[in-house]
């Protein structure tokens, strides 16, 4: 397994610990707006859901670049495990992929409802990843790791190599 594949399955083990992230997207004057979501990840790629009329999906439908953190701290002060992650984001619009992900958010947390409940008030957001760093105080280097995500291929590259 190469640095690269281990840095994934971190990330991913990372994704899978939370069910929560700080999303912050770009208010019309500059300004970061930061909020948090409950999202469901598939691979590298986040979902998350907003109401239809917040400045979070006009922030996105303004300009798709987002920042995106999720981690938590051990016990006791215990070493910080995380990411942050700039992201592309846009919403899904595809009644298929709706399905698909509500399907996957039941069988990974049965007791969660699913991103389209009656109506038409709330959205869904995909979060492309581009750049990706990782924060865990168990590694070797210990210090953030920055990696870029290939977007056809989804491989890793460490962006200082």
């Amino acid at each position: 397994m190469t640095g690269s594949d281990a840095a994934k399955d971190r990330i991913l083990e990372i994704l899978a610990e939370s069910r929560v992230l700080c999303v912050a997207t770009l208010r019309p004057d500059g300004w970061p707006q930061a909020t948090m979501v409950g999202y469901l990840s598939d691979g590298l790629t986040l979902y998350f859901a907003v109401a239809r009329d917040s400045q979070k999906l006009a922030n996105i439908a303004r300009d798709p670049r987002i920042s995106i953190a999720v981690g938590r701290q051990g016990p006791r002060g215990a070493h910080v495990h995380g990411l942050s992650m700039a992201a592309i984001a846009a919403e899904v619009i595809d009644p298929d992929e709706v399905r698909r992900l509500n399907a996957l958010i039941l069988t990974r947390y049965p007791e969660q409802e699913v991103f389209t409940p009656p109506g038409r008030s709330i959205a869904v957001v995909k979060a492309t990843p581009q750049l990706i760093s990782l924060i865990d105080a168990d590694s070797p280097e210990d210090q953030p790791l920055l990696l870029r995500v290939e977007p056809q291929t989804g491989i890793l590259w460490r962006e200082d190599a």
